[in-house]
Protein backbone atom coordinates (compact mmCIF):
# COMPACT_ATOMS: atom_id res chain seq x y z
CA UNK A 1 0.00 0.00 0.00
CA UNK A 2 1.45 3.23 -1.34
CA UNK A 3 1.45 6.44 1.16
CA UNK A 4 -0.32 9.18 0.21
CA UNK A 5 0.70 12.51 1.25
CA UNK A 6 -1.28 14.51 3.50
CA UNK A 7 -2.97 17.24 1.43
CA UNK A 8 -0.96 20.18 2.16
CA UNK A 9 -2.89 23.46 3.92
CA UNK A 10 -4.57 26.19 1.83
CA UNK A 11 -3.39 29.37 2.81
CA UNK A 12 -3.45 32.58 1.37
CA UNK A 13 -7.21 33.23 0.91
CA UNK A 14 -8.67 36.59 0.30
CA UNK A 15 -10.97 36.10 3.34
CA UNK A 16 -11.55 33.34 5.95
CA UNK A 17 -8.12 31.96 6.36
CA UNK A 18 -7.89 30.73 10.35
CA UNK A 19 -11.62 30.06 11.06
CA UNK A 20 -12.55 26.37 10.14
CA UNK A 21 -16.10 27.64 9.46
CA UNK A 22 -15.14 30.62 7.27
CA UNK A 23 -12.08 28.77 5.39
CA UNK A 24 -14.95 25.67 4.88
CA UNK A 25 -17.67 28.51 3.21
CA UNK A 26 -14.32 30.54 1.07
CA UNK A 27 -13.26 27.11 -0.14
CA UNK A 28 -16.21 25.30 -0.70
CA UNK A 29 -19.27 27.83 -1.70
CA UNK A 30 -18.39 31.43 -1.91
CA UNK A 31 -18.21 32.14 -5.60
CA UNK A 32 -19.64 28.94 -6.60
CA UNK A 33 -22.88 29.16 -8.72
CA UNK A 34 -25.99 28.05 -6.70
CA UNK A 35 -29.26 26.74 -8.66
CA UNK A 36 -32.28 26.14 -7.15
CA UNK A 37 -35.39 27.79 -5.44
CA UNK A 38 -34.98 27.36 -2.23
CA UNK A 39 -31.07 27.55 -2.32
CA UNK A 40 -30.99 31.14 -3.70
CA UNK A 41 -34.19 32.02 -1.36
CA UNK A 42 -31.59 30.98 1.65
CA UNK A 43 -28.81 32.74 -0.13
CA UNK A 44 -31.09 36.42 -0.38
CA UNK A 45 -32.52 35.64 3.21
CA UNK A 46 -29.00 35.15 4.56
CA UNK A 47 -27.76 38.20 2.63
CA UNK A 48 -30.40 40.65 3.88
CA UNK A 49 -29.85 39.49 7.39
CA UNK A 50 -26.26 39.97 7.32
CA UNK A 51 -26.94 43.54 6.18
CA UNK A 52 -25.00 45.60 8.61
CA UNK A 53 -23.25 42.57 10.36
CA UNK A 54 -20.30 40.68 9.26
CA UNK A 55 -21.00 38.00 7.36
CA UNK A 56 -19.03 35.46 10.00
CA UNK A 57 -22.24 36.54 12.29
CA UNK A 58 -24.33 34.87 9.99
CA UNK A 59 -22.45 32.04 8.80
CA UNK A 60 -21.99 30.92 12.20
CA UNK A 61 -26.01 31.02 12.90
CA UNK A 62 -26.90 29.53 9.30
CA UNK A 63 -27.86 26.47 11.04
CA UNK A 64 -29.89 27.82 12.97
CA UNK A 65 -31.21 29.81 10.77
CA UNK A 66 -32.47 26.81 9.01
CA UNK A 67 -34.50 25.13 11.47
CA UNK A 68 -36.27 28.89 12.25
CA UNK A 69 -37.14 29.05 8.89
CA UNK A 70 -37.86 25.94 8.26
CA UNK A 71 -35.13 24.85 6.05
CA UNK A 72 -36.17 27.99 3.75
CA UNK A 73 -38.80 26.24 1.90
CA UNK A 74 -40.62 29.05 0.76
CA UNK A 75 -44.05 27.45 0.82
CA UNK A 76 -43.81 26.78 4.33
CA UNK A 77 -42.46 30.01 5.39
CA UNK A 78 -44.72 31.76 3.42
CA UNK A 79 -47.89 30.35 5.91
CA UNK A 80 -45.51 32.01 9.11
CA UNK A 81 -47.76 34.09 10.62
CA UNK A 82 -47.55 36.76 14.12
CA UNK A 83 -46.70 33.95 16.15
CA UNK A 84 -44.15 33.13 14.15
CA UNK A 85 -42.89 36.23 13.88
CA UNK A 86 -43.06 36.47 17.79
CA UNK A 87 -40.87 32.63 17.77
CA UNK A 88 -37.86 34.09 15.86
CA UNK A 89 -37.90 37.40 17.46
CA UNK A 90 -37.12 35.28 20.60
CA UNK A 91 -34.93 32.46 18.53
CA UNK A 92 -31.28 33.56 20.47
CA UNK A 93 -29.60 31.64 17.69
CA UNK A 94 -30.88 33.59 15.04
CA UNK A 95 -30.17 37.70 14.07
CA UNK A 96 -33.27 38.90 16.10
CA UNK A 97 -34.81 41.89 13.39
CA UNK A 98 -38.48 42.16 12.55
CA UNK A 99 -37.83 43.96 9.41
CA UNK A 100 -35.03 41.57 8.31
CA UNK A 101 -37.52 38.42 9.68
CA UNK A 102 -40.64 40.10 7.75
CA UNK A 103 -38.58 40.56 5.10
CA UNK A 104 -38.01 37.11 4.63
CA UNK A 105 -41.67 35.56 5.03
CA UNK A 106 -42.66 38.40 2.47
CA UNK A 107 -40.04 36.81 -0.10
CA UNK A 108 -41.80 33.76 0.14
CA UNK A 109 -45.12 34.93 -0.53
CA UNK A 110 -42.88 37.31 -3.59
CA UNK A 111 -41.30 33.63 -4.69
CA UNK A 112 -44.72 31.71 -4.94
CA UNK A 113 -46.16 34.55 -6.68
CA UNK A 114 -43.01 34.29 -9.17
CA UNK A 115 -43.79 30.63 -9.67
CA UNK A 116 -47.73 31.28 -9.95
CA UNK A 117 -46.51 33.23 -12.92
CA UNK A 118 -44.76 30.75 -14.60
CA UNK A 119 -41.16 31.66 -13.68
CA UNK A 120 -38.74 30.90 -11.58
CA UNK A 121 -36.30 32.47 -9.18
CA UNK A 122 -33.23 30.54 -10.70
CA UNK A 123 -33.78 31.82 -13.78
CA UNK A 124 -34.57 35.43 -12.84
CA UNK A 125 -31.48 35.71 -10.88
CA UNK A 126 -29.38 34.52 -13.69
CA UNK A 127 -30.30 36.40 -16.51
CA UNK A 128 -28.90 39.52 -14.79
CA UNK A 129 -25.09 37.65 -14.45
CA UNK A 130 -22.39 39.15 -16.53
CA UNK A 131 -20.63 37.70 -18.89
CA UNK A 132 -17.78 35.33 -16.41
CA UNK A 133 -15.36 35.09 -19.22
CA UNK A 134 -14.84 38.32 -19.55
CA UNK A 135 -14.35 39.12 -15.86
CA UNK A 136 -10.68 39.63 -14.75
CA UNK A 137 -10.48 38.85 -10.58
CA UNK A 138 -9.59 42.17 -8.21
CA UNK A 139 -6.11 42.93 -7.27
CA UNK A 140 -7.50 44.29 -4.11
CA UNK A 141 -10.21 44.64 -2.02
CA UNK A 142 -10.55 48.02 -2.96
CA UNK A 143 -11.54 47.09 -6.22
CA UNK A 144 -14.24 45.42 -5.63
CA UNK A 145 -17.53 46.95 -6.04
CA UNK A 146 -20.18 47.34 -3.70
CA UNK A 147 -23.03 47.22 -6.70
CA UNK A 148 -22.37 47.15 -10.04
CA UNK A 149 -25.05 47.89 -13.08
CA UNK A 150 -26.21 44.34 -12.95
CA UNK A 151 -26.71 44.36 -8.99
CA UNK A 152 -28.91 47.33 -8.80
CA UNK A 153 -30.76 45.89 -11.94
CA UNK A 154 -31.57 42.44 -10.28
CA UNK A 155 -32.50 44.41 -7.26
CA UNK A 156 -34.80 46.91 -8.89
CA UNK A 157 -36.80 43.57 -10.49
CA UNK A 158 -36.71 41.74 -7.66
CA UNK A 159 -38.36 45.18 -5.57
CA UNK A 160 -40.45 45.19 -8.63
CA UNK A 161 -42.40 41.19 -7.77
CA UNK A 162 -42.70 42.45 -3.99
CA UNK A 163 -39.26 41.23 -2.54
CA UNK A 164 -37.85 43.28 0.30
CA UNK A 165 -34.27 43.71 1.68
CA UNK A 166 -32.46 43.38 -1.23
CA UNK A 167 -31.01 46.64 -2.44
CA UNK A 168 -28.23 46.88 -4.94
CA UNK A 169 -25.81 45.67 -1.98
CA UNK A 170 -27.06 43.43 -0.64
CA UNK A 171 -28.02 42.17 -4.50
CA UNK A 172 -24.43 42.35 -5.45
CA UNK A 173 -23.26 40.24 -1.95
CA UNK A 174 -25.68 37.60 -3.15
CA UNK A 175 -24.14 37.57 -6.82
CA UNK A 176 -20.88 37.18 -5.63
CA UNK A 177 -22.17 34.54 -2.84
CA UNK A 178 -24.12 32.41 -5.54
CA UNK A 179 -21.03 32.75 -7.97
CA UNK A 180 -22.65 35.37 -11.04
CA UNK A 181 -19.35 36.93 -10.52
CA UNK A 182 -16.51 35.59 -9.28
CA UNK A 183 -14.87 38.26 -7.01
CA UNK A 184 -11.89 36.05 -4.95
CA UNK A 185 -8.66 38.20 -5.26
CA UNK A 186 -6.06 37.38 -7.78
CA UNK A 187 -3.74 36.45 -5.23
CA UNK A 188 -6.47 34.19 -3.87
CA UNK A 189 -5.39 29.93 -4.50
CA UNK A 190 -9.29 29.82 -4.45
CA UNK A 191 -11.14 27.74 -7.76
CA UNK A 192 -14.40 28.13 -8.43
CA UNK A 193 -17.17 26.59 -10.93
Amino acid sequence: MTDVPAPHPVTGRCFGDGDPLYERYHDEEWGVPVHGEEALFERIALEGFQSGLSWITVLRKRETFRAAFAGFDPAVVAEFDEQDVTRLLGDTGIVRNRQKIEATIANAHALLALHAAGRTLDALFWSFAPDRTQHVRPATWADVPATTPESRALAKELKSLGFRFVGPTTAYAAMQACGLVDDHLATCPSVVG
